[in-house]
């Protein structure tokens, strides 16, 4: 930050500064082949640099730290830090100094200052020295106003500010994917794009759930006791370099009945994600509370609960449907099953289910068999209310893999 002074006719100056921390020296090596003209001149200049790593001259990154030489970017989500330094510049002792630092954004107006207190006093060539700091939380453009009020030894009372305005910039461009599952699971996949000029570290990508779920992370792969990331041991993002993070959220036990009768928008959760930059300079962004629109079912909704991944040709097996009423009124139901030319049903079809209540649900053993070998659709399903005299068709409910346990030569 530009340091700025007060006017002459003010017996004290003011210095901000920003505080941040120190990047690697890099250099320009200039080397040649030793047939060259210069021969190893550069060779031996580059040695003798100070600045050089021993023994890999020739490499730009030097072992030597610089301080910053101008403002630099601030971005979202990191923390501001500056120094503040009031100098009495007079020959006279000044009283009752009060130095006040506010952040004003484009929504508030914030007090940083540690000590809202006045110094009884001030004596020549000595000065008030105060560090301020602010996680910014906010983008867009930030003024930073520096007030300083004192008492001359006449007992003139003396006030002048000075203004530092600067940007913040947005560091991580956050995009979110949802996919519904057919067993009220939620899956969420995030997008994260370094949109800075600078590699991060991505410290942590964490998703903190809603209230109504719980939220598992599918982002490593589980080897023996331990799991690794899917990202490898450096989590390093690149500029401009997009990851992609999954999380699955099941509904929790107190709210899983009614995961099929939720309609609307619905609360997910939000992302809480921590980066290091430089030298471990840390940010962090939590994204404002994620909302998806809840898929709708209709008026009653048939959901698979338990089925096989492979069965036996011409084999009976048993699959649990969950039949769950979405409608505002009480339904009289009445299953159907209709034979496919691949899949068949056992039992009686046509049968009476009873009355189901608003969202309220029934668990339905069937039992069926498949006459063709290969992947085969789950279909033929009938749901009549005698209410109203609608029928609700199901095709294509899942899908199951059939084989022939018959494989030996005189099957």
């Amino acid at each position: 930050m530009d340091v700025n002074q007060a006017k002459q006719e003010h017996l004290l100056a003011l210095k901000v500064m920003r505080l941040t921390k120190p990047t690697l020296f890099t250099n320009m090596p200039v080397t040649c082949e030793d047939r060259d003209l210069p021969g190893d001149l550069f060779s031996r200049l580059m040695k003798e640099d100070p600045s050089t790593v021993k023994g890999a001259e020739s490499l730009m990154l030097g072992e030597m730290l610089t301080l910053p030489q101008n403002f630099g970017n601030i971005f979202l989500g990191e923390t501001f830090s500056s120094y503040i330094s009031v100098h009495n510049d007079s020959a006279q002792v000044v009283k009752d100094i009060l130095v006040k630092a506010d952040l004003q954004t484009s929504s508030q107006r914030l007090n940083l200052s540690a000590s809202n207190s006045a110094v009884a006093e001030l004596k020549p060539e000595c000065c008030i020295d105060d560090v301020i700091h602010h996680e910014v939380k906010e983008i867009g453009t930030h003024i930073l106003v520096c007030a300083v009020s004192y008492t001359t030894q006449s007992g003139e009372k003396l006030y002048f500010r000075k203004f530092f305005k600067f940007q913040v910039l947005k560091p991580l461009d956050v995009k979110t994917k949802f996919y519904n599952a057919e067993t009220d699971e939620v899956f969420l996949e995030a997008q994260i794009q370094n949109i800075t000029t600078s590699p991060m570290f991505m410290e942590k990508v964490s998703l903190e759930p809603s209230l109504m779920y719980n939220v598992t992370e599918l982002n490593t792969v589980t080897a023996g006791d331990s799991g690794e990331s899917t990202f490898g041991k450096m989590s390093y993002l690149q500029p401009m370099d997009t990851r992609q993070y999954l999380y699955c959220l099941k509904p929790k036990p107190e709210f899983a009945e009614k995961a099929g009768v939720i309609k609307g928008v619905t609360v997910i959760g939000k992302l809480d994600i921590v980066w290091k930059t430089n030298l471990g300079e840390r940010g962090r962004l939590q994204t404002s509370q994620l909302q998806r629109m809840a898929p709708g079912y209709g008026d009653v909704r048939l959901s698979l609960e338990l089925i096989p991944d492979t069965v036996n040709l011409e084999e009976p097996f048993d699959i649990t449907c969950k039949i769950t009423n979405c409608s505002e009124r009480t339904m009289d139901l009445v299953l159907e099953m209709c034979n496919t030319s691949s899949i068949h049903w056992c039992g009686v079809s046509g049968r009476q289910l009873g009355k189901l209540s608003p969202s309220s649900s029934l668990y339905l053993p069937l039992k069926l068999l498949s006459s063709v070998q290969g992947l085969q659709s789950i279909s033929g399903l009938r749901l009549t209310d005698t209410f109203l005299k609608r029928t609700y068709e199901y095709d294509d409910i899942a899908q199951v893999c059939v084989v022939c346990p018959f494989n030996g030569p005189d099957s």
